[in-house]
């Protein structure tokens, strides 16, 4: 009985091999990525598009470019003051989302004045480099594609998936860190 144990035993350890490494079920290329590079590429023209028809349309304002992809005028400026704010900065300020149609989404009131450490805190791409293109005292209305905005997921509350939105924001305070002087 013993020398069928022994047998046992070594027929059981010699099967047991090690630990096999699982294969991908499918192997994928880069073309998921390429396309989807593409459908950005598209939608964001189609948004770019609705933008500089909503721009043409409003002969009041005198729209400004900025080089992060996003558009704004001036409601208020302040032409004495002369610091914008840089990073670390603590400001405070009020702004509103609406849709393209001015329908109000999230007023000032309902948001309350935001108080955010420039580049340290999160916020909507857009409204982090919109802040650093106010003074103190001024307001600007910004017009964001759904990139700068709440992007491809909306806010998972009033703003939609790939909704592009206005924001009309006012700049209360800067508490200017001491690195900044320099």
């Amino acid at each position: 009985m013993r020398p069928i144990l022994i047998l046992l035993f070594a027929l059981l350890y010699l099967s047991c091999g090690g630990p096999e490494p699982r294969r991908p079920v499918e192997v994928k290329s880069g073309s998921f990525f390429k396309e989807s590079v593409e459908r950005n590429k598209a939608l964001l023209a189609k948004e770019e598009k609705l933008i500089q028809e909503l721009i043409a349309k409003d002969t009041i304002h005198e729209y400004l470019t900025s080089p992060n992809g996003f558009w704004y005028y001036f409601e208020a400026k302040n032409d004495t003051a002369t610091y914008f704010p840089k990073t670390n900065d603590q400001i405070l300020f009020s702004y509103n989302v609406m849709s393209l149609d001015n329908d109000t989404i999230y007023s000032a009131k309902d948001i309350g004045p935001t108080s955010f450490v420039v580049d340290k805190e999160q916020l909507f791409p857009g409204m982090q480099n919109a802040v650093k293109l106010l003074k103190i005292s001024e307001k600007a209305t910004f017009v964001f594609p759904s990139l700068q905005a709440y992007g491809y997921q909306g806010d998972n509350k009033a703003v939609a998936p790939r909704t592009p939105i206005k924001s009309s924001v006012e700049l209360h305070t800067i508490i200017i860190n001491k690195d900044s002087i320099n």
